[in-house]
């Protein structure tokens, strides 16, 4: 970056000294060209003055004076006098521009190739009194010699600039930069003075973004330890099950019983990585396709399918409500239904209670979910939608819990814009009511 900028510094500067030099070469240019003008119109005029000119019969002797051309024409076009030429080799001087000025207006003036010379020339003409024709010139190449001089010092000075300025622009660069460098070495330091106040938003930005990671990472970590210790615990019970059975180390009862064990440890093996497999895909999932459903139907589906679990558990299951469309996704709203029931089921008492109810409330649905249960304490309600948190370990274990329902829960009520509100009591039950 540093690089980058100092590169881009040279360019710039480089440019306007170039830019400068050449403007500054074309105004001297047009005021030299201009200067010349006016010396040679002044130069007209004092001739005239000198009166010299006045008498046509006059045989001039006059020579070229500080590089000034100085000629003569009659009215008729000859020259009647030249300071760099015989007059007998001129041809007539009647249809040049600038004497055609001089004789309509009494001043002319040009510039121009000059045919006698073969030269580019400043030309000034002055109509005299006797009808003649005054006429000054000088050489183009005595004012382009004399801005060429120039051309050397002013490129030793732009050089000279140049090299000055990228040895500034480096130490602007560093001493630009040095706080930003010393903001990035320093980003965990939330005492930090932020040099440019134009940089606190990103810094904020920059530190939230860094804490994320950080929380981000922290998590991930624990979500691997927690995976490898629940697929451990099932594992471990189906390897040493297994191989008593293989060793014969178990009677016929003993054998159902273990196969039994098997067949439990399997099914919370199976369960535990389709949850973990869904939260992933969850995770991953960046659009939710949402199609218009009836939350009620899918609720009494629900219910339906887990009423087999409740009775099995004393527990009785009821639903509550009319149908009641809006937009959502199917597949997730049936994960949040089930995961919803099943904990109020599988955390409840013997012959507790249920309930499930949809409803429209002016603008939203509402989805509620409330049971007799065993409650959850003050301290745990802030957790309990954590992955593999459980309020009650060994239930949730033993009746065949995951630690990840409640997880899925939040996930889908994020994904949808909803609000989630949880009431609860140790020992006096719990409803979670989300708002859509």
């Amino acid at each position: 970056m540093k690089r980058k900028i100092n590169i881009q510094f040279a360019i710039i500067t480089m440019v306007a000294i170039i830019f400068t030099v050449i403007l500054s070469m074309t105004v001297y240019s047009e005021l030299f060209q201009k200067e010349v003008r006016e010396n040679l119109r002044i130069c007209a005029y004092e001739l005239k003055n000198t009166g010299i000119f006045d008498d046509s019969q006059t045989d001039y002797t006059m020579e070229a004076v500080d590089h000034v051309r100085i000629t003569l024409i009659d009215t008729d076009g000859t020259v009647a006098f030249d300071t760099n030429a015989s007059i007998g080799e001129l041809d007539n001087h009647g249809q040049r521009p600038e004497i055609q000025e001089a004789l309509q207006n009494g001043e002319g003036e040009t510039m121009r190739r000059s045919a006698t010379m073969n030269k580019t020339a400043f030309y000034f003409a002055l109509r005299l009194d006797n009808g003649q024709v005054l006429r000054v010139a000088k050489e183009a190449g005595n004012v382009w010699s004399m801005l060429s001089a120039l051309a050397l010092p002013l490129g030793m000075m732009s050089a000279a600039l140049i090299l000055v300025s990228v040895i500034l622009t480096h130490f602007l660069t560093t001493s630009i930069l040095a706080p930003i460098e010393h903001m990035a070495s320093h980003m965990d330091d939330e005492d930090m003075e932020i040099t440019y106040r134009e940089l606190e938003p990103f810094m904020e930005t920059i530190r939230k973004q860094h804490k994320d990671i950080v929380k981000s990472s922290q998590m991930r970590q624990e979500f691997t330890a927690n995976v490898s210790h629940e697929l451990k615990t099932p594992l471990t019970a189906i390897s040493g099950y297994a191989e008593l059975i293989a060793n014969g180390m178990t009677s016929g009862d003993d054998t159902i019983r273990f196969a039994g064990e098997i067949s439990k440890s399997s099914n919370r093996l199976l369960t535990l990585i389709n949850d973990i497999l869904r939260l992933s895909e969850l995770d991953a999932s960046t659009e939710v396709p949402m199609e218009e459903i009836d939350l009620y139907e899918l609720a009494e589906k629900c219910v339906s399918m887990l009423q087999i679990s409740a009775e099995k558990q004393n527990v009785t299951l009821m639903l509550t409500g009319k149908p009641t469309r809006m937009q959502a996704n199917r597949e997730m709203m049936e994960e949040l239904l089930y995961n919803l029931v099943s904990n109020a089921i599988r955390y409840n008492r013997p012959y507790g209670n249920v309930v499930v109810s949809v409803s429209r409330e002016d603008d939203h649905v509402d989805l509620a979910v409330e049971d007799t249960g065993i409650g959850i304490s003050q301290a745990d309600q802030g957790r309990i939608f954590e992955r593999f948190y459980r309020v009650d370990k060994s239930r949730s274990k033993s009746t065949g819990g995951t630690g990840l329902g409640l997880a899925i829960v939040k996930h889908v009520v994020q994904c949808h814009g909803a609000k989630l509100d949880l009431k609860s009591q140790l020992g006096s039950g719990t409803r979670i009511e989300i708002k859509f």
